[in-house]
C-alpha cells in the first residue's frame, strides 16, 4: 500500500513538472518579413489638450510625426518590418514629451495586433508592455496578387489601454491629460507580406 501511494504521487508530480513545461512552450506563428505602414492621426480635441499641458508627440525614426495646424491634428507613420500571425511589428516609434521638464515616454518598435485589439510598445526598460487598445476597427479589406498578400484595417479606434497605463503616463510626463476613457486616435494599417 505504501509502494502503491509513493508511486501515485511520483506519477502526479511527473504530470505537474511535464504540464508546466508544455506551457512555457510558446504557442506563436512564424515571423515573416512585411511591409507597409501603421498610421494614425489624434482625435477631435487631443492634440490641443496635450499641447495646453505643455506635451508633444516626437516621432522615432524610421516612424515620423507630422502636425497638421490647420486641422489641430498630429499623425504618426510607422513602417512595417515583419508579422507573425495577426501581430504586425513597425520600426522605429514615437514619444510623449513633456516640453518644460523634459520628461519622455517612448513608444519603441510597436506591434498592432489585430485579433488582440492591442498596441505593445518596447519601453526604454527593454521590456514590453500593452499600451494602447484598439476598441474597433471599421474596415477590413484584403488584396492578393500572384506573389503577395495585402490585408487593410481602416477605422482603427485607439485609446490608452487601461486607467492604470493612463496613471503611468500621467506620473512619469508629469501631467493629468492622459485618459483611457477618450478615443486617442484613428488610425489603419496596411501590410503587405510574399505569398
Amino acid at each position: 500500500m505504501r509502494l502503491t501511494s509513493l508511486v501515485a504521487r511520483s506519477t502526479c508530480v511527473l504530470a505537474a513538472t511535464l504540464l508546466a513545461l508544455v506551457a512555457a512552450v510558446p504557442a506563436t506563428a512564424d515571423e515573416v518579413p512585411a511591409e507597409g505602414s501603421f498610421t494614425f492621426t489624434t482625435g477631435p480635441g487631443i492634440l490641443p489638450a496635450w499641447s495646453s499641458a505643455g506635451i508633444s508627440l516626437v516621432g522615432v525614426s524610421p516612424g515620423s510625426v507630422i502636425t497638421n495646424t490647420s486641422s489641430n491634428t498630429a499623425r504618426v507613420v510607422l513602417p512595417l518590418v515583419a508579422k507573425a500571425g495577426t501581430a504586425n511589428a513597425a520600426a522605429g516609434g514615437f514619444r510623449f514629451l513633456n516640453t518644460e521638464s523634459g520628461e519622455s515616454f517612448r513608444c519603441s518598435n510597436p506591434t498592432i495586433d489585430t485579433r488582440a485589439r492591442v498596441i505593445d510598445c518596447v519601453l526604454p526598460s527593454g521590456y514590453n508592455s500593452t499600451v494602447f487598445a484598439i476598441t474597433d476597427i471599421n474596415a477590413r479589406a484584403k488584396a492578393d496578387t500572384d506573389s503577395t498578400k495585402t490585408t487593410l484595417f481602416q477605422g482603427m479606434r485607439i485609446q490608452i489601454i487601461n486607467r492604470e497605463m493612463a496613471n503611468r503616463l500621467n506620473q512619469e510626463l508629469d501631467t493629468n491629460v492622459f485618459s483611457s476613457s477618450v478615443t486617442m486616435a484613428q488610425g489603419s494599417l496596411v501590410v503587405t507580406r510574399d505569398r
